[in-house]
């Protein structure tokens, strides 16, 4: 016996007793605060991006392979890391080499790869949070922690929500969910601020619709 399943026997031996509840979880908090539209979701989504430290670009969706490559150009990447299901005409207008994601790849590999461009899950506009949940055009949750600089793409205003509340009714809680609010950053005890801790040290999030 491991450790989890003596861990596991414990708490079904603790709850053996207690009797079942199948009364479904009261929730009376509010899911949204303010009555927005649409256009005004995906404004305050930007602007709480922009809070965050990150830099909100947008265009429509012909614009997009020609925008990722400026921004590629301009951090000088020559590598970028591409997950499997990445629509490739996203891609066309950029020289950098494709880096493939795959469960070989170290992370020394990943460290030495220039950006990593990927799509989203959904945005959250109250919170300026951008979620993956590993899916295809996602990829694996280490090539966005590893490479020091993300370019995110979200389709507005399909993946924009209000709130919290309302983009956990979007997700599967069983799948790898990363949540992302700005470039990764963490203040010391004098509150000294230094990015790239934990993370991608530059966020830049395309708005396309």
């Amino acid at each position: 016996m491991n450790s989890r399943e003596r861990i596991l026997g414990r708490v079904r031996r603790a709850l053996a007793d207690a009797p079942e509840d199948d009364k479904p979880v009261e929730r009376g908090y509010l899911r949204v605060h303010g009555d927005r539209g649409a256009e005004e979701t995906v404004e305050l989504l930007a602007e709480n991006l922009a809070d965050y430290r990150a830099l909100v670009h947008r265009c429509s969706q012909d614009e997009l392979p020609s925008v990722i490559g400026r921004l590629l150009a301009e951090r000088g990447a020559k590598s970028v890391i591409v997950p499997p299901g990445l629509d490739a005409a996203w891609l066309s207008a950029t020289e950098a080499d494709r880096v493939e994601d795959t469960a070989r790849s170290t992370p020394y590999e990943l460290d030495r790869v220039d950006s990593v461009v990927t799509a989203c899950a959904v945005a959250i506009a109250e919170t300026g949070t951008i979620v993956l949940d590993g899916g295809p055009d996602q990829g694996r949750r280490r090539i966005t922690l590893v490479p020091d600089h993300h370019v995110c793409v979200v389709r507005v205003p399909g993946q924009v929500v209000s709130s919290v509340p309302q983009a956990l009714e979007r997700l599967d809680p069983a799948r790898p969910l990363t949540w992302i609010s700005g470039p990764s950053a963490t203040s010391d005890i004098e509150l000294d601020r230094v990015e790239g801790v934990h993370g991608p040290r530059t966020l830049e999030v395309i708005l396309v619709g």
